[in-house]
């Protein structure tokens, strides 16, 4: 497992000084569409930046954030060393990058220094019919952390029904309430389904996609193209643009039960993957 821990660490490099090329688009379309000279202006130094950090290997962001991986494992490897590899890779990277350390005791509020803890990084591994090992890994911001929303339909001071126009609802109002925390342009990621965890886990699931993707369900793309124009018509962003995308994970509920997470993720994406 040595040279997967030490594409690990380069896993961390990448996301840690880059961008993903799709999100670096949108924020160069967003500029192109921009008239605003100082909202120009704005967008040119993220988008220099982006470029520095690419070119010198720094970070694009100073904070971290929470290190999120997705692992997809093919059959008969162990997940328990998988676990173990990406905590070594973890701390090494956070030494030779360097990261800066977020891993903080509850109970005592020290700093581990290595950004390991208990539960720290987030690590979640599923089994593929693939032979092919995908590791995802995000570095989640935490200040975005903080403003996700759970709404749990019916909901009455929303007007919101246990339905798509419900979802609508609950999506606009996380936007309008979290308007100018965070870094926007935004990325907004939804989840749908039976219950709290499970929606907060779908929604995150969401940022480790395109920009650009098309979702697989007709229905459910269609409407985040409809959430996408109608989030940017409430000029709660940069200039004309609010968000450069909204991605939406549905899973089947309980007929009593309807939860909705939102995440507000900041321009500022920071995902990489790793194929073994």
């Amino acid at each position: 497992m040595l040279k997967l821990r030490d594409g690990i660490v380069e896993l961390y490099r990448k996301a840690a000084t880059s961008i993903p090329p799709d999100v670096e688009e949108a924020l160069k379309n967003v500029f192109e569409s921009e008239e605003d000279p100082e909202i120009k202006e704005c967008l040119s130094k993220i988008i220099g930046n982006i470029r520095l950090a690419r070119r010198t290997e720094g970070p694009v962001c100073e904070d971290i954030g929470v290190p999120v991986f997705s692992i997809a494992a093919p059959r008969g490897l162990s997940h328990l060393e998988l676990r173990e590899t990406v905590r070594e890779a973890t701390v090494l990277a956070t030494e030779k990058i360097p990261l800066t350390p977020n891993a903080i005791d509850i109970l005592t509020g020290e700093n581990t220094g290595n950004n390991t803890g208990v539960g720290f990084p987030i690590i979640s591994i599923e089994e593929t019919t693939s032979d092919t090992l995908r590791i995802d890994l995000m570095l989640k911001d935490s200040g975005c952390e903080n403003v996700g929303n759970l709404y749990r339909l019916p909901d009455e001071k929303l007007d919101a029904s246990m339905d798509l126009e419900g979802v609508r609802k609950c999506v606009l109002d996380a936007v309008k309430r979290n308007q100018g925390k965070g870094c926007p342009p935004y990325i907004i990621s939804v989840g749908i389904g039976a219950t709290d965890d499970q929606v907060s886990a779908l929604a995150k699931r969401q940022l480790f996609r395109r920009v650009t993707d098309c979702n697989d369900n007709p229905e459910i793309a269609g409407f985040e193209k409809k959430l996408l124009d109608e989030i940017n018509l409430m000029g709660a962003g940069v200039g004309k643009t609010t968000a450069i995308g909204v991605k939406v994970g549905m899973n089947h509920r309980h007929s009593s039960s309807f939860c909705v997470y939102t995440f507000v993720s900041c321009w500022s994406i920071r995902r990489a993957r790793l194929l073994w």
